[in-house]
């Protein structure tokens, strides 16, 4: 069976906002991964606490076939720089791991499935 790696922000660890309506999110969209039928890691970072390694220990933990970079990483513009590394560790530690982008926490499995359909 084919296994998902999610890669996003911690909302829980961002000052300033209620994390609640996104944590309720993820939870939709791994309830989203379970009613597909796959098997789906999250890996929630903050960017005060050496992100990278946290990704990288997450790449190596399993085989992935399709990695999704969450918007809250990949559309906020000051975080580039952050999301072209977090694809290049992909590309480092999962190489044959499709790249999959959501446009919010609860498509996650849409956005997983477009690639793992060409499998």
């Amino acid at each position: 069976m084919a296994r998902v790696l999610v890669i996003g922000l911690d909302p829980a660890k961002i000052e300033g906002w209620d994390p609640a309506p996104v944590q309720a999110a993820l939870a939709r969209g791994q309830a989203s991964f379970d009613e597909h039928g796959i098997e789906a890691d999250m890996c929630l970072v903050t960017l005060d606490d050496n992100p990278e390694a946290t990704i990288v220990e997450s790449l190596t933990s399993t085989d992935y076939a399709c990695v999704v970079v969450g918007g809250g990483i990949r559309k906020h513009e000051p975080l580039l720089e952050f999301f072209e590394k977090v694809v290049n560790l992909v590309r480092l530690h999962a190489p044959n791991a499709a790249i999959a982008f959501n446009s919010s926490p609860e498509d996650s499995a849409k956005a997983a499935l477009r690639w793992l359909r060409k499998e």
